[in-house]
């Protein structure tokens, strides 16, 4: 049986010790010999050195490095040279940015070390919270963190912060009552967990639960458990790669076998056929890759978002839902007084949070808010909290009635110093009020706040607009109405009522009115949300604050889909068979979290998730993309995501999705530009060989080429502005293929002109007669080919005119830069002689520019005829209804 299913007494004979004097010296080290230290159990860390090991274990990237062996095998340095420097950039680039990306543990492991105040042979001492063991009796103190789960023995108006555990926003009032063993955590009121804070009160509590036994340290063996997962990106690029790798050695075999058929010398087809090796694989890729996403880190830090792993700039593009926690991310975390009843009248207030500015309204028409003046001075008088700022110390209810005060001009502190403090009687959790007695005009009065239902009947009278009256039975009545009403709409309600007396007592009061409180939404994040749907991402709510609550912020933040909570998700067999229709989960536990997760990926969903406490981390880690909270999370959240919202806004992350889908979408663009160019070459040597021409290029014209134009050009691409639409379309299917059938067909046709223009050229300039003159010729307009190739990957859908030639001056730069380089190497005698070419003439380059065009020209009538016969899209899916029932506004 657990712990909190138990009675004090129970528990304490169940754990061996005693509730007064705790446990003896000799009993601690029994139980730390059997149990372990209280802390975090830490698995070994994959070392620096194999972290740099591992960026070079890609099929393609192996390919390459034996390219380098043979290479230098056959003194071919400079060849060895180019690749070797692309290879290690790209692995220097992989390694910095993920070096420090796996410390979920470390964090855990830092929360446990706290000091602790112990019972141990009768007497209170102070130790370090790892010596702490099952049956120790722990001192609970305001503003303490717990050092370990323990159930409570004695307490005194006792309430802890659980949001970093459970999700709930508002302070856990606690609790000695047994509870059933079917309740789950953010319920266990007889209970403390390790690594929460007590905002009130004081206790005593025995330690039932230390180390990985803890809720936290359950946590983290979740977390250990986890294993790392390949991003969509990088699944389709190690397909790719192993397809071009195996492309490229059969490819290399055909032309070796074909050359020497045809009467080449072996050894001049064995380098050529090196070459073409080289060329079938774009040693470009994955640099240009590693660096496009690295830009793309640098342009989502300007926007808030801190990436710790490369890949997951592209995971966010494919996102297609959007798991997010409610407080502190869709809500500010900070309880904001919504709506008032007094006078017969509900009276709505604006602003959220902390901030003191706020309008006070009836109908939407303005009013005074000297009509409910007494009730806020009750408020903020009954009240132990203090404003500083815009930010509360103590309780966040009892900082929500100062605010709603002070947006009404009524400033606490002023108040106490002009109405001073007499006497009070204490919240507790069995008298739910709080009673304080204040000198007011040379009078004694005493004020009251608590339950609407327990302050209603100590009132025989009632207070409107301005005078007292005798509270009638169907006054009361519509009081307990209001408070239903507003109970319903999740708002947590306080009732407020005040009498003359020299004594402090509750009896016989005057009914002054409630207060409706929420930690409400984020407008920004509510926005965010409409974007999300109108770019076909998913929101999902998940939240440990009850299912009504939940509910409202829903409602009003525009979520669509049903609501359950935790219990009703584990009633649910098959949960992806019903996740679609799903769109809040309240009082959720950590592994309902990793459920969740699991159910939709199984949908094939790209899931993000967003969270800033301890139980959101192994769901962190489970998702594709894990997204915690910059100020408000905690170190084990920031730790196990792979981005950081650096202003804890939820909008930041459809900044994000977007910056992501653009980069993706350069990604695409390179990738089509690399292995087309790259086709173009290969079916150049390889069609030449069958008909029996000479070699249209030789081999090192062809590792020039890739040199020259896989590297600038192709990283320009990488930063081509964004498609404005982006957000317009839904996310791509994550099983789309970075090279589809329609996007292969296009890259062959394109390879296949450049073949014909080169060939054909080669041929005109009669080779047999004059080789070196017909491969200067060759070298060149391949080159000039691949230069405007490179301008119609800017877009697969739009003419070159439409997206502006201007728009993208890097690309320009990089293809002039290109082309500077080719006319160095076709007229400097000293490149002459290593790339074995002679200087041509202007009539030469005027056909080489001419040929080469033709690839753009085709490319543009190619679009052109898309456009024109592509199936229009399907109108956009209505928008259900939204859920619940009408909204009061709140």
């Amino acid at each position: 049986m657990k712990h909190y299913a138990r009675s004090v007494e129970e528990t304490v004979k169940n754990l061996g010790t005693s509730a007064e004097k705790g446990l003896t010296e000799q009993e601690v080290r029994a139980r730390l010999e059997k149990y372990g230290k209280n802390e975090i159990k830490e698995e070994k860390p994959v070392s620096a050195f194999q972290m740099f090991i591992n960026q070079f274990r890609s099929f393609i990237v192996i390919i390459l490095v034996i390219a380098v062996i043979i290479s230098v095998v056959i003194v071919h340095y400079l060849d060895a040279a180019v690749i070797a420097v692309i290879l290690v950039i790209n692995a220097v680039l992989g390694f910095v940015q993920e070096y420090k990306a796996e410390k979920s543990i470390e964090a855990l492991k830092k929360m446990a070390s706290l000091r602790a105040v112990v019972i141990r042979n009768g007497k209170e001492q102070k130790i370090d919270a790892k010596e702490l063991v099952p049956g120790d009796v722990i001192v609970l103190e305001t503003g303490e963190k717990i050092p370990a789960d323990a159930r409570l023995i004695k307490i005194v108006n006792l309430e802890t912060q659980e949001a970093a555990l459970t999700g709930e926003s508002v302070p856990e009032p606690k609790e000695q009552a047994v509870l059933p063993e079917t309740t789950v955590v953010a319920d266990r009121k007889n209970m403390v967990f390790s690594g929460t804070i007590i905002t009130r009160g004081r206790g005593l509590a025995v330690v039932t639960e230390t180390g990985m036994s803890t809720e936290i340290g359950k946590i983290a063996g979740m977390i250990q458990k986890e294993k790392a997962k390949l991003t969509p990106l990088q699944i389709k690029l190690k397909k790719l790669g192993e397809i071009l790798g195996l492309a490229a050695i059969v490819i290399s075999a055909l032309v070796f076998f074909v050359g020497v058929g045809v009467g080449e010398p072996v050894t001049e087809m064995f380098i050529t056929a090196i070459s073409v090796a080289v060329a079938a694989i774009p040693e470009g890729l994955p640099a240009v890759v590693t660096i496009a996403l690295a830009l793309g880190i640098q342009k989502m830090i300007k926007k808030n978002a801190l990436i710790r792993k490369l890949p997951s700039v592209e995971t966010l593009g494919s996102t297609t839902v959007i798991c997010t926690d409610k407080t502190g991310t869709l809500t500010h975390n900070e309880m904001t007084v919504r709506k008032i009843y007094s006078n017969n009248q509900i009276i709505n207030i604006t602003g959220s949070g902390y901030s003191t500015s706020g309008i006070f309204s009836i109908k939407e028409k303005k009013i005074e808010p000297k009509q409910v003046e007494l009730l806020l001075r009750i408020g903020a008088l009954c009240n132990d909290a203090k404003l500083t700022g815009e930010k509360i110390i103590g309780d966040p209810t009892e900082g929500a009635l100062i605010v709603s005060a002070a947006k009404a001009g009524i400033i606490k502190d002023e108040l106490e110093e002009k109405y001073p403090r007499l006497a009070e009687l204490e919240f507790t959790s069995e008298r739910k009020r709080m009673t304080t007695q204040h000198s007011i005009n040379n009078k004694k009065v005493i004020y009251t706040k608590g339950a609407p239902d327990v302050i209603i009947e100590l009132c025989d009278r009632i207070y409107i607009n301005g005078k007292v009256e005798r509270m009638t039975r169907m006054q009361k009545k519509k009081i307990l109405e209001m408070n239903e009403l507003f109970a319903k709409h999740a708002l947590r309600v306080l009732g407020f009522a005040y009498k003359e007396s020299e004594k402090i007592e509750e009896k016989e009061m005057v009914f002054v009115g409630l207060q409706g409180m929420i930690d409400p939404p984020r407008q920004e994040a509510k926005e965010a949300i409409q974007r999300c749907n109108t770019a076909g991402i998913k929101v999902v709510m998940i939240t440990g604050d009850y299912k009504s609550t939940a509910e409202a912020i829903g409602r009003e933040l525009g979520l669509k889909g049903r609501a359950i909570d935790g219990q009703e998700l584990d009633k649910i067999h098959g949960l992806e068979e019903h996740i679609e229709e799903i769109s809040i989960f309240a009082r959720i536990d950590p592994k309902h979290k990793v459920k969740i997760v699991d159910a939709l990926k199984t949908r094939g969903h790209i899931v993000a998730m967003t969270g800033d406490g301890v139980n959101d981390a192994p769901a962190l880690k489970k998702a594709d993309i894990g997204i915690s909270m910059g100020i408000t999370g905690t170190d084990v959240a920031k730790e196990a995501s792979d981005m950081i919202l650096t202003d804890d806004n939820f909008a930041s992350i459809v900044n994000a999705v977007e910056e992501g889908r653009g980069i993706y979408d350069n990604i695409k663009k390179f990738v089509r530009y690399l292995i087309s160019s790259n086709i173009g070459e290969i079916l150049t040597l390889f069609i030449g060989l069958i008909i029996g021409l000479p070699l249209p290029i030789t081999a090192l014209q062809i590792l020039w080429i890739n040199l020259v134009t896989d590297g600038l050009p192709a990283l320009a691409l990488g930063v081509d502005p964004k498609d404005p639409d982006i957000m317009n379309k839904p996310p791509r299917s994550p099983k789309e293929n970075i090279i589809n059938k329609s996007r292969g067909i296009r890259i062959v046709l394109v390879g296949l002109i450049m073949m014909l223009g080169t060939l054909t050229l080669f041929r005109i300039y009669n080779p047999e007669i004059n080789l070196v003159y017909a491969q200067t010729v060759s070298f060149s307009v391949l080159m000039m080919f691949q230069m405007f190739n490179v301008l119609n990957c800017r877009s697969e859908e739009h003419s070159l005119l439409r997206i502006g030639i201007f728009s993208n001056m890097k690309l320009l730069g990089a293809v002039g830069i290109s082309i500077f380089l080719q006319i160095l190497v076709v007229y400097l005698p000293f490149f002459n002689k290593i790339f074995n070419t002679i200087p041509l003439k202007g009539a030469d380059w005027l056909y080489i520019f001419t040929v080469a065009f033709v690839v753009l020209l085709f490319d543009e009538v190619y679009k052109f005829f898309t456009r024109r016969y592509a199936s229009k899209p399907e109108p956009k899916q209505a928008q259900p209804e939204k859920i619940g029932v009408r909204s009061l506004g709140i």
